[in-house]
């Protein structure tokens, strides 16, 4: 029996592919989906990747996403 792979290439998903880490917001009822299964979630600014890393205190957050968090009504937040 023969087995064939493929590679598949990945898009460019985030800031983190050069190097320059920004974090994004993300509804929280996908992280750890994303953490776990691999599955791509989408920013608040439209941004789509895969959850690989948690932020620590003092990240750089993406602008966009902060302006559309910070305009949101409260009790919006997942």
């Amino acid at each position: 029996m023969a087995v064939s792979t493929q590679t598949l290439e990945s898009p460019k998903t985030s800031d983190a592919d050069t190097g320059n880490e920004m974090f994004h917001y993300v509804r929280k009822s996908k992280i750890t989906e994303s953490a776990v299964l691999g599955n791509l979630v989408q920013a608040l600014c439209g941004e789509v990747f895969p959850v690989t890393k948690a932020p620590k205190p003092g990240s750089p957050v993406c602008p966009a996403c902060k302006e559309i968090y910070e305009s949101m009504p409260p009790g919006d937040s997942d």
